[in-house]
């Protein structure tokens, strides 16, 4: 939201734990957690950023969903658990929870991150939605992890079966083109632009010379996936 002098005024912990009805008792562990570490170098006052309970967040997410996994789907073999459990807590879908409750407007921001977009990055939103996982862990436990992850995942997992986007398009890609014996297929950036800290890479993928598809990311390797997935989309394989 904007105040009357048109400057962003962030969502405060304790708004953003009561809209989301959660159970958060340490409001500064929660603080916290909503603290990049941009925000340290403008507030003295501000104690720590949230690196450390990203990396928690980021342990516990990897094992709630994969205990989720395991029994809402006990046929499936280990490998494709493995493909899904990435395709869920990957940083785009991360994100992507991450987006579906507003998070970017409770992140406390430096005036340059602000400036830079860095609310709608993805891994900003994704960095900060482990944190708070991480903080929920620590302050309320696992079973407050899971009743707020496991909406997230229902609807999900749904749609990345439908998609099939648990299944990497650069594998399926390769697979396709080496049916052939042909070799794999080659990636080319052919572009990038924008200041380092928000680049963004344009590449392109070959079949020999011939051009399967192209795709463009904030990372070379996001770039290479949106290619993969572009060609498959011609090659009428999604």
């Amino acid at each position: 939201m904007n105040n009357r002098l048109g400057e962003f005024q962030t969502e405060s912990p304790q708004e953003f734990s009561n809209r989301l009805n959660l159970p958060y008792k340490d409001m500064h562990l929660l603080t916290r957690a909503l603290t990049h570490r941009s925000y340290l170098n403008e507030h003295p006052e501000a104690i720590e950023d949230n690196e450390r309970l990203e990396f928690l967040g980021d342990a516990v997410l990897d094992y709630i969903v994969g205990v989720w996994l395991y029994h809402h789907f006990p046929e499936m073999a280990e490998g494709d658990l493995t493909r899904m459990r990435a395709a869920l807590v990957k940083t785009s879908q991360l994100a992507e929870f991450g987006r579906q409750i507003d998070l970017g407007g409770a992140i406390r921001l430096g005036h340059g991150e602000e400036e830079n977009g860095g609310r709608k990055r993805k891994a900003m939103l994704c960095a900060t939605f482990e944190a708070v996982v991480g903080a929920l862990c620590l302050d309320a436990g696992m079973e407050a992890v899971e009743e707020f992850i496991f909406p997230f995942l229902n609807k999900a997992v749904v749609e990345i079966l439908n998609l099939q986007k648990d299944r990497d398009p650069k594998s399926t890609l390769q697979e396709i083109v080496q049916t052939g014996g042909k070799p794999a297929p080659r990636y080319e950036v052919v572009h990038d632009e924008g200041p380092d800290h928000a680049k963004v890479f344009e590449v392109h993928v070959f079949d020999e010379e011939v051009l399967l598809g192209k795709g463009n990311g904030s990372s070379k390797r996001e770039a290479s996936m949106a290619a993969a997935l572009d060609a498959l989309e011609r090659l009428n394989y999604r």
